[in-house]
C-alpha cells in the first residue's frame, strides 16, 4: 500500500468549526476529528460580532493536534468558512474591530438605500449575485451611511477565511469563491466591480488581489509553525466558502444532477460553467456564486434548519433541553401537511422566539397554529421539503433542464426526516451523503493543489467510493402534490 498522504481541513460554520484530518491512500479516503469547537457570537452594546479570536485560538490548536498525528504530519492545510462577513485591517495589518456578524441589524434598511443610488437590476447585472440583506454589500454600504470611522482608516479588506489565512501566511488576498458572496464582483469581468463601488462610496483600495481555489498561499508563519509545533506546513486555499467546499464533495456519478448543501443555511443549485445572468434569475433571485475547476455555482439560499435550532434554543433557555434527533423522533409522530410556512420569511431572519413566530404566522395566514413541539418541527421541516421542490423547479427553468439526482450533502444529511420528507416533495431520487462534505471538500482541492489527485471528477469518485451515501426514494408523493399549491400560494403571497 502506498505511503498515505494527510491533510487538515478547517471547517468553519455558523454553529461550530472543525479541524478534520484526512488520509489518502491512493484509493481510499478516510477522515478523522482532530479538534471541534463552537462558533458562538457575542453581543455588545454596538451589535453582534463573531469572536475571531477565539476561533483563532481554536485554528492555532486544531493546529497543533495535527501535528501530533501518529501517522505524519499533514502536508497541508486549508480553510473554509461560512460567506459574507469580513474583517478589515488598518495599515500596519492590525484587525480594526472584530467582524460584525451577518444577523446583526446595522443594515436593516441599508439595501434600499443602496438601491437609491443604484437600481437593483443593475446590481444584479454587474454581480448575478441574489438580494439578501446579509450580503457584504450592504453591510459596507452601511458602514458608509453611518461614517463608520473604520472604513476611513483601512487599508485592506479580507473575507473570514481570508482574514485566518492571512494570520497564517502574512498574504493578504481573497479566494474567488468567497469573494463571490460579497456581492461586490463581477463574475464577467473577474474582478472587483468598480462601477458598483464608485457608485455607493465604498472605498476600492481596500480590496486585494483574488486568487482561484487551489491556489498555495505559502507556508505558516514562523511565529505560528513554533507555536503549533506544525512546522513549515503549506497553506492552501479551497473553496475558501463552506458551500463551494461542500459541492466539490458531491459524489455525482454523471451530469446534470441538483446539488443541496444542508445544514443552518440550505443551498440549492446546479454546476455551470458561465454565470447566468438573465431576468429569469433575477426575477427568482437566484446567484452566481464562483465554484471549482471554471465552475459557477448557479443557486439559491434557503432558511435551512436555522428555524429549527432556533426552536430549540428557545426551548432549552426556557428549561426543556431536547437534542435534535429527539425533536426529529417527535416530528415524525406529528400528523402530516397541516400547517406550513414561507421558510424564508423576513419575521425567521433574526435570532429570537421561533416557535412564537411559526404560531402567529400560521395564525396569520389561517392555518391550524402548531401548539406542540412535534407539530412545530414537522411544520418546518415539511415546508423546507416543498420550498426545495420550488426552488427546483425555477432551477431547472432557468438552466434547461431535468436536474436528477438530488444530492444532499453537510450536516443536514443527518435528519433523516428532512432527507425523505424532500424526496417526497420533489418526486424523484435523493441520494444524501457525505456528512462531512465542506471538509471533504476542502481536502480534495488540497490533494489536486498537490498533485495527488488529478482532477474534480476523479475526486468525486474517490468520494462515492470513499463514504457511505443513503437514497430515498418518493413515498406518498400524491399528498405532496396536493399540498404543494397551498405552499405555493402562501409563498406568493407572504415571501419576501
Amino acid at each position: 500500500m502506498a505511503q498515505p498522504h494527510y491533510y487538515l481541513a478547517f471547517d468553519l460554520g455558523a454553529e461550530s468549526g472543525r479541524a478534520m484530518l484526512g488520509e489518502f491512500d491512493g484509493q481510499q479516503l478516510r477522515l478523522s476529528e482532530a479538534h471541534r469547537f463552537l462558533n458562538t457570537p457575542v453581543r455588545v452594546p454596538d451589535g453582534l460580532h463573531w469572536d475571531a479570536l477565539r476561533l483563532w485560538t481554536d485554528i492555532k490548536q486544531g493546529l497543533a493536534r495535527a501535528a501530533r498525528n501518529p501517522g505524519g504530519p499533514p502536508a497541508s492545510i486549508g480553510l473554509d468558512t461560512w460567506g459574507v462577513d469580513f474583517g478589515l485591517l488598518d495599515r500596519q495589518g492590525a484587525l480594526l474591530g472584530n467582524p460584525y456578524h451577518y444577523r446583526d441589524s446595522r443594515t436593516d434598511g441599508v439595501a434600499e438605500q443602496t438601491f437609491r443610488q443604484m437600481a437593483w437590476e443593475k446590481v444584479f447585472d454587474l454581480t448575478g449575485i441574489q438580494f439578501m440583506p446579509i450580503n457584504t454589500l450592504y453591510q459596507l454600504h452601511a458602514m458608509v451611511v453611518h461614517r463608520t470611522p473604520a472604513l476611513d482608516v483601512a487599508e485592506t479588506y479580507l473575507m473570514m477565511p481570508d482574514l485566518f489565512n492571512y494570520w497564517l501566511t502574512g498574504e493578504k488576498v481573497v479566494e474567488f469563491s468567497i469573494a463571490t458572496t460579497s456581492q461586490c464582483y463581477d463574475p464577467r469581468q473577474c474582478a472587483w466591480s468598480d462601477p458598483l463601488l464608485a457608485a455607493l462610496g465604498i472605498p476600492r483600495r481596500i480590496f486585494p488581489p483574488v486568487v482561484q481555489p487551489g491556489t498555495v498561499l505559502g507556508t505558516l508563519l514562523p511565529a505560528v509553525a513554533e507555536e503549533t509545533g506544525a512546522g513549515a506546513l503549506r497553506v492552501i486555499a479551497p473553496a475558501c466558502h463552506d458551500t463551494g467546499s461542500a459541492v466539490v464533495a458531491v459524489p455525482a456519478e454523471r451530469e446534470n444532477f441538483a446539488w443541496l448543501s444542508s445544514g443552518t443555511w440550505s443551498v440549492m443549485g446546479a454546476e455551470v460553467r458561465e454565470p447566468i445572468i438573465t431576468p429569469a434569475s433575477l426575477k427568482y433571485n437566484f446567484t452566481n456564486e464562483g465554484g471549482v475547476a471554471g465552475t459557477f455555482r448557479f443557486s439559491k439560499n434557503i432558511a435551512g434548519l436555522w428555524l429549527v435550532q432556533e426552536c430549540r434554543r428557545t426551548w432549552a433557555a426556557q428549561g426543556e433541553e431536547l437534542s435534535y434527533s429527539a425533536l426529529t423522533e417527535m416530528a415524525a409522530g406529528a400528523a402530516p401537511l397541516v400547517s406550513l410556512v414561507d421558510p424564508d420569511a423576513p419575521e425567521f431572519v433574526k435570532p429570537g422566539d421561533m416557535p412564537a413566530r411559526i404560531r402567529a404566522f400560521c395564525q396569520r395566514t389561517g392555518q391550524p397554529v402548531p401548539e406542540s413541539k412535534a407539530a412545530i418541527v414537522r411544520c418546518t421541516l415539511e415546508s423546507l421539503a416543498l420550498k426545495y421542490r420550488w426552488v427546483l423547479e425555477k432551477l431547472e427553468e432557468i438552466v434547461g433542464r431535468r436536474l436528477e439526482p438530488l444530492h444532499i450533502v453537510g450536516g443536514g444529511t443527518q435528519n433523516r426526516l428532512l432527507n425523505q420528507f424532500s424526496a417526497d416533495a420533489i418526486g424523484r431520487p435523493a441520494v444524501a451523503g457525505p456528512v462531512e462534505a465542506t471538509a471533504l471538500g476542502n481536502i480534495l482541492m488540497q490533494a489536486i493543489a498537490l498533485g495527488h489527485i488529478g482532477s474534480l471528477a476523479e475526486g468525486r469518485q474517490v468520494i462515492g467510493q470513499s463514504f457511505e451515501r443513503i437514497s430515498y426514494e418518493p413515498r406518498d408523493h400524491a399528498a405532496w402534490d396536493e399540498a404543494y399549491p397551498r405552499f405555493v400560494a402562501l409563498f406568493d403571497k407572504h415571501s419576501s
